[in-house]
């Protein structure tokens, strides 16, 4: 009996990465501030376009890059905490040809002042 060849496994494209570096996962923000979200995303094909910021599933926020084939997107946006409660963040890099990242989600609780 002959054996059969292995199938060389097919390449899988490397997508973007996109990291909620500021504020941590599960941290309490006080009600009625705005505060910053700083995000990292980063290509190794060097082509970082757009970050998308998702607040409790709906779009809030993206950041366009002005240059091409950045490598690395550090980006700041900023959120009212208007509701007390648990959110769910997101943020989700994309390049110039579409492909995305997979979102990195934290969550927050706002908690009503004093």
């Amino acid at each position: 009996m002959t054996p059969t060849p292995l199938q060389s496994p097919v390449p899988t494209p490397s997508i973007p990465q996109a990291q909620i570096l500021f504020p941590a996962h599960n941290q309490q923000v006080l009600q009625g501030i705005i505060f910053d979200i700083e995000i990292l995303a980063s290509d190794p094909a060097g082509g970082v376009q757009r970050v998308e910021l998702y607040v409790d599933e709906q779009l809030e926020q993206t950041s366009e890059s002005n240059a091409e084939g950045l490598q690395d997107y550090r980006v700041t946006m900023n959120w009212f905490a208007k509701e007390t409660g648990w959110h769910k963040f997101a943020v989700v890099a994309y390049r110039a040809d579409g492909a995305a990242s997979h979102p990195h989600i934290i969550a927050l609780e706002v908690i009503p002042p004093g």
